[in-house]
């Protein structure tokens, strides 16, 4: 982590704000440092005088939807069929799935990829189903810069007003990513014990 750092850190010296996109949209597709770190950082080196904090909100946005629209085009590339493939190989999920997943995003796309920009651990993955369905293109990309404006917004000037204690913003965004991560646990076990219970009553009507 500390040697990812220091490479974060020298890009963005060296490059300028133009170095905080190229991190971001890194971080967005490869995350080796979640933008939790990343962005409070460059907030940091910018308070250091090494590029305004404007520009680096602004190229931190565009690195954002660089890495998203890359992720949206693997999507795309993936397409549907081959999920509900892949879905019909893994216990307990079926194509079926897949497709209420597709209608659900269909429906809720425009708040699902803004919202989800706000969401730790949720940001990069939210961009692949966004492909899968085909979102329009700059539809995507709007809701994309909106969300990732933001969210790019509030962690940079935290890092910019801490200075060197920036890293006490992973700490905080940390405690809200738990209950996050909670919920979701949640969720997937709700859906695991229900589909356990409708294979077991179809298994006792058959006999």
């Amino acid at each position: 982590m500390g040697s990812v750092l220091d490479w974060v850190v020298e890009v963005m010296r060296t490059l300028g704000a133009p170095g905080v996109g190229l991190a971001t949209a890194l971080e967005t597709v490869f995350p080796p440092v979640p933008s939790e770190v990343v962005l409070p950082l460059a907030g940091y080196t910018a308070s250091q005088g090494h590029y305004g904090l404007v520009a680096a909100i602004i190229w931190a946005t565009v690195g954002s939807l660089v890495g998203a629209l890359v992720l949206y085009w693997l999507g795309a590339l993936w397409g549907a069929e081959r999920l509900e493939a892949m879905a019909e190989r893994i216990p307990l999920l079926h194509a079926r799935d897949v497709e209420r997943a597709i209608a659900w995003f269909g429906r809720n796309g425009r708040s699902a990829i803004f919202l989800g920009r706000l969401v730790p651990g949720v940001r990069s993955f939210i961009s692949i189903p966004a492909g899968i369905d085909r979102m329009p293109l700059l539809r995507f990309a709007l809701y994309t810069t909106a969300g990732s404006l933001l969210w790019n917004s509030a962690l940079i000037v935290a890092g910019y007003e801490l200075g060197a204690q920036w890293h006490r913003v992973e700490a905080y965004v940390g405690e809200a990513s738990v209950v996050i991560y909670a919920v979701l646990g949640v969720a997937v076990l709700w859906f695991v014990v229900r589909r356990l219970v409708r294979r077991s009553q179809q298994t006792a009507a058959e006999r």
